[in-house]
Order: structure tokens, then C-alpha cells, then sequence
């Protein structure tokens, strides 16, 4: 069985993250969730989820059933902050552009960042979803940063050619696109010239 870690920061979008996880839950993945304080912030805000008095069960309890393990993003001595725990990559989903410049400077503070720390050494794959806009010049540089050392940036940019009706059809949009960065088979969008 495949292992993804996935992070949830505190960018607007969290919708994203909680719609990957979704999908590799019920398609039998292993899930490692790490959500930042902000994130849990931000989700009870857009999801309107009542996540304050128990967290950790609140937003398991919101999911699809499966082999999911969430951890609290101060845990830093938790088995996917290690090189040899084995994972076939991260996704952080959405991302702030302050995770970015922590990743792209090798700053290792917390779970999340160390967990990306350890995608960019063992040459795992490292998938970032920025959501911020516009973005300034240092934005920009440390995204560069990341993808010259391999790490793959996804920006949260729906594409409008599949004839989105929902907001979740442009949420399965971007998700779909993460995951043909990971080459997992889906069918969330109708892809350019299957129209």
C-alpha cells in the first residue's frame, strides 16, 4: 500500500487538502495528515466545523474511514519527521507562502517543515500547492528555489475548459492535477480533448 504524507496549512483553500485526503483514503492509501494550528483555524472557518474541543478526532470524523493518522504539527518527534520512515511523497495542500520560504530555506521547526526537509533529502517527492495572490517577488524566488532542488509546485489555478458547474468541480480539478503529479489514475476532470 502506497504512503502519502499530507500538510494542511493555514492558506485559504483548506478545501483542497481535505478533498485529497478524501480521494487516497477511499482509493486504500495510507495518509500521514499534519495540520498546522493556522490550518485548524482556517477549517473551521471555510468548513464550518466545529474542531476546537477534540481536533485530532473531529477532523478524522469528517472523513472517509481508512488508514489515516493525524498529527499534531509540534510532534516533531513523530516517525515521518525520519529519513527512513518510508513514504512515497508529500503533498502540502494548500501552502502558505511562509511553509514555502521555511521548505525553499531548509528551516526544520516544526513536523511540517522537517517532513519537508526529508522529502527534499531523500529525493521523494515533494508536491506544494501555493494559495496566495498576488505573489511578490520573494514568493517567487523561494518557489524557484524549490523546484530547482525538485520539489513540483501545483498552483491552486483551476482550469475552466471541462465546463466547471460546481465549486467542486474545480476543486477536483486542482486535486486531479496533484495527483497526475503523483501518476495516480483518476477520474475527477474530463481531460483537453476529451471534451
Amino acid at each position: 500500500m502506497a504512503r502519502y504524507i499530507v500538510g494542511i496549512t493555514g492558506a485559504s483553500g483548506v478545501v483542497y487538502g481535505l478533498r485529497l485526503v478524501a480521494f487516497l483514503l477511499d482509493h486504500n492509501y495510507e495518509v500521514h495528515l499534519v495540520v498546522t494550528d493556522p490550518a485548524r483555524i482556517v477549517i473551521a472557518q471555510e468548513m464550518k466545523w466545529d474542531i476546537e474541543r477534540d481536533w485530532k478526532s473531529s477532523i478524522q470524523n469528517h472523513l472517509p474511514t481508512g488508514n489515516l493518522i493525524v498529527y499534531d504539527n509540534s510532534d516533531i518527534a513523530a516517525p515521518i519527521a525520519s529519513g527512513s520512515f518510508r513514504v512515497d511523497g508529500m503533498i502540502v495542500i494548500p501552502c502558505t507562502m511562509a511553509s514555502i520560504a521555511a521548505f525553499a530555506n531548509g528551516s526544520a521547526r516544526n513536523l511540517l517543515e522537517r517532513s519537508a526537509d526529508v522529502m527534499l533529502k531523500e529525493k521523494k517527492p515533494l508536491i506544494v500547492v501555493p494559495r496566495e495572490t498576488p505573489l511578490s517577488a520573494i514568493h517567487l524566488r523561494n518557489m524557484l528555489s524549490l523546484a530547482e532542488v525538485g520539489a513540483h509546485i501545483v498552483p491552486a489555478m483551476p482550469a475552466f475548459y471541462a465546463d466547471p458547474v460546481t465549486i467542486e468541480d474545480l476543486v477536483d480539478f486542482l486535486v486531479g492535477k496533484v495527483l497526475d503529479a503523483l501518476d495516480i489514475e483518476h477520474g475527477l476532470f474530463r481531460r483537453y480533448g476529451e471534451l
